[in-house]
């Protein structure tokens, strides 16, 4: 997939809103995070706390895989997410970014603007292989420093993070440091996923659970499709789609370190939490 151009109408625009954006995050200042609970990333704070991480409740999932993918976009998105802030300074939500390329496209640029325009967190479409999540891994961290406890996978993400320093409100090296994959680097402040849509990858799954990734995502859409099923039926899921998410969901929780997440129908969250799923999307039906 090409990398999208960039009109100079779309630049003046995204210079303006970001312009906007840094003048009303400078109110927010350090001493503020310094008074907030530790944690800037609400999606970690909920499981290192030993609860759910919920969409709409702890995160907002700003998806561009099925709707137009530009850099503009996700800085208005972020830009109005801004003006919904906690009285300690943090994001009333965490936002996180599903990305249009699939696992074994190249989206490593794709993952670099988004970061450097705040997100805390990808999502990365139809992750079939253990190499596709290591890369995305590779993709949000940056180089390590000199004497760093979390060297590897090496980080590959260049430096220019203007927009995230404004967002996060903080200055370059605090970035830095913070800006690192989650629990890879257990002070780490950005969220990656690896959705398993597939026969290919639910076979793969105990592979896939190797690579340090934050958490997997199964999800019901593009299972059924892959199965040959076609969409599900209205309210529920195939039998053979919610058998393969029972596949991961065995797989995951025989380890503790990725999280195991799913998105499905709002009316099974109870359910859902009950078998041990702990960062949920809740879909309709």
């Amino acid at each position: 997939m090409r990398q999208p151009a960039w009109t100079t109408r779309g630049c003046i625009r995204s210079g303006v809103v970001a312009t906007a954006l840094g003048l009303a995050i400078m109110v927010f200042t350090a001493s503020a995070y310094a008074q907030s609970a530790t944690r800037l990333n609400k999606v970690i704070e909920a499981l290192e706390a030993g609860e759910a991480a919920i969409a709409n409740q702890e995160w907002r999932f700003v998806d561009m895989e099925h709707s137009p993918f530009s850099g503009e976009r996700v800085q208005n998105v972020l830009a109005e997410m801004n003006d919904n802030r906690d009285a300690d300074g943090r994001l009333g939500l965490t936002p996180l970014v599903r990305i249009p390329q699939d696992g074994d496209e190249d989206f490593k640029w794709a993952v670099k603007q988004v970061l450097d325009l705040g997100g805390f967190g990808i999502i990365l479409p139809h992750v079939d292989e253990k190499e596709e999540a290591v890369r995305l891994v590779q993709a949000m961290r940056y180089p390590p420093m000199r004497g760093s406890e979390h060297p590897e996978p090496r980080g590959e993400r260049g430096w220019g993070p203007g927009g995230a320093m404004r967002l996060w409100a903080m200055a370059g090296a605090e970035y830095a440091a913070k800006a690192d994959v989650w629990p890879l680097n257990p002070e780490g402040e950005l969220f990656a996923v690896a959705m398993i849509e597939s026969q290919q990858a639910v076979d793969n799954i105990h592979e896939i659970l190797e690579a340090p990734v934050s958490a997997i995502l199964v999800v019901p859409g593009d299972m059924a499709m892959d199965l040959g099923l076609g969409p599900n039926p209205a309210g529920q899921n195939h039998p053979e789609v919610d058998d393969a998410f029972q596949t991961v969901l065995e797989a995951c929780l025989a380890q503790d370190r990725v999280i195991c997440g799913i998105g499905d129908g709002a009316s099974r969250l109870e359910q859902r939490l009950d078998e041990g799923w702990r960062f949920v999307l809740p879909l309709g039906g």
